[in-house]
């Protein structure tokens, strides 16, 4: 499990961080701490700094930002992998709890699929300002991790049955960050879309990523540009009402005219990235509006 995973590591961590301050440095142990709380945030900035170098030197064109528009970009998504891996993730059960379904007759229930290397623990923010717009919300955690993305179908087929028979509806929208859209994806293209009213992807690599070169495991090999997964998925998908929501700046899908999807609508967000997306007011924004038939209507 994640969590656990998370935790093990966290923990692990900072033992070695502060081990290294009491032996080398002869640090008090309060300095101890604060040297390996420094050494958790540090290593993960790093991190996300890569992301950032390797996606300068592979990107799409893409609009020009500012300078402040570019740090706050950057510290948006420093805080994202923070938050998401360090704070919610490793703490799954006390941020999620269960699901709140219960039957609307009137808007079908979203399924929030999240990405690679997360879990359900992704949406915390997004699956509240979801509930607080008045859409029932079910969540699904795709495990082993690192796997092939096809053996998330027959998951997110039963979670689907199991939405479906709690809330009385005939039809769920499916919701997939990154990663999740492709699961969403090979679920369409292997049940057809009976169960499925439209889908939503967010930063999704419907062409792969230059990144996922680096990924572990089978998903990640699938998700490499040009494999003969991403082939299969492109020419035998269903036709479905698609919404594709990316941004122009995103730092995980490289090239980001990746991200696009043929015969989609395809909306575009300047200025965010990757991780950032599923915290962000305006990825918000324009997924309720991309999930109120009505105003998804009048923008295609």
């Amino acid at each position: 499990m994640l969590a656990i995973a998370l935790r093990l590591f966290i923990v692990l961590e900072l033992a070695v961080y502060s081990t290294l301050a009491l032996h080398y440095f002869a640090a008090t142990p309060l300095a101890a701490g604060l040297f390996a709380l420094a050494g958790v945030l540090g290593l993960r900035l790093w991190i996300t700094g890569l992301t950032y170098v390797f996606t300068w030197l592979h990107h799409s064109p893409w609009p020009r930002l500012g300078p402040w528009q570019s740090v706050a970009m950057f510290l948006a998504e420093y805080a994202a992998f923070i938050v998401n891996f360090v704070l919610i993730s490793p703490f799954e059960r006390l941020w999620m709890g269960t699901d709140r379904l219960r039957p609307d007759s009137e808007r079908p229930p979203v399924l929030l699929i999240h990405g690679f290397g997360c879990s359900r623990a992704a949406w915390w923010w997004m699956r509240r300002r979801l509930e607080a717009a008045g859409w029932t919300v079910a969540t699904i955690s795709l495990e082993p991790i690192y796997t092939s993305i096809e053996n998330y179908v027959e998951p997110v087929s039963r979670r689907i049955d199991e939405v479906l028979a709690a809330t009385g509806a005939k039809q769920v929208i499916l919701v997939g960050h990154s990663m999740g859209g492709l699961a969403a994806r090979a679920y369409l293209r292997r049940n057809g879309g009976a169960k499925v009213a439209r889908l939503v992807t967010l930063g999704t690599p419907h062409a792969g990523s230059e990144l996922a070169k680096f990924g572990i495991g089978e998903n990640a090999r699938q998700m490499t540009p040009g494999s003969a997964w991403l082939a299969t998925l492109a020419s035998e998908a269903p036709a479905i009402d698609t919404l594709v929501i990316f941004s122009s700046h995103d730092n995980y899908v490289i090239p980001q005219s990746n991200l696009e999807l043929p015969g989609a609508q395809n909306m575009a967000i300047d200025g965010l990235g990757h991780l950032s997306m599923v915290y962000s007011p305006r990825v918000a924004e324009a997924l309720l509006d991309g999930l109120d038939p009505v105003k998804r209507g009048n923008k295609v």
